[in-house]
């Protein structure tokens, strides 16, 4: 009986660590965000309510007094930030509407939107990711509006994330709405579960991209993320 707990023991320590692994690597498992089938079962108000409930929890466990005149309203404060704010992208009530136009200035090039800001939340340590997006398409009939461009990236990034799937899900979102697959994206940010805990490289940022269609070429690759390298200043 002995020898099989131990062997237990050492299969759950082996299981920790290699979800550890994961998480310090910040490896991300799929380009979907993972939901389970009841993510929308409870409203954001029964959201709110349990989720404050686990935070004074966890401040409580960490010996903080929730009666000082500072802390009292923490829980609730964190718990309506995630559901309605950096956790808002969950919700699809939230996804931007697929609208497009006509091209009807026949418009065939390359159209960059540069420098959108990214605020995410890596989802192995729930820390800030903070950087800029650029994305770029080539028109085959239809457009958005440039600012529907800015809240693609705000809507997928407003979730536990990991950069590649964002990078990944900004690119097939843009393919869906514009019904081209012409579509690229970059974003280089900074990711503070690397910067303030564990190596603590205050310097580093990580950099991805997804190129879709015509970018996969050489040539149109080259000219977008020379684009890119234009300082704009105004």
């Amino acid at each position: 009986m002995l020898t099989i707990k131990i062997i237990k023991h050492m299969k759950l320590k082996s299981q920790l660590d290699e979800f550890d692994s994961l998480g310090d690597d910040h490896v991300g498992t799929s380009t979907n965000t993972p939901l389970r089938s009841d993510a929308f079962a409870l409203s954001n108000d029964e959201k709110i309510e349990i989720i404050q409930d686990d935070v004074r929890h966890i401040l409580e466990t960490l010996g903080l007094d929730l009666k000082d005149d500072s802390l009292n309203g923490t829980p609730n404060r964190v718990a309506k930030m995630f559901v309605n704010e950096i956790f808002g992208g969950l919700d699809p009530e939230k996804k931007p509407s697929a609208s497009t136009f006509e091209n009807k200035y026949k418009y065939g090039e390359m159209l960059v939107e540069k420098n959108i800001t990214v605020y995410s939340t890596c989802e192995h340590h729930l820390l800030p990711i903070v950087g800029k997006a650029h994305v770029a398409y080539i028109s085959n009939g239809t457009v958005v509006g440039l600012s529907k461009m800015n809240r693609i990236v705000d809507y997928f990034s407003n979730r536990p994330q990991v950069q590649e799937r964002l990078t990944i899900q900004i690119v097939k979102e843009l393919q869906d709405v514009l019904n081209t697959k012409d579509v690229a994206c970059v974003i280089e940010a900074k990711h503070l579960c690397v910067n303030s805990r564990g190596i603590k490289d205050v310097d580093s940022s990580t950099v991805t991209s997804e190129f879709g269609g015509k970018f996969k070429e050489k040539e149109t690759r080259r000219e977008f993320l020379d684009y890119i390298k234009l300082d704009t200043k105004f």
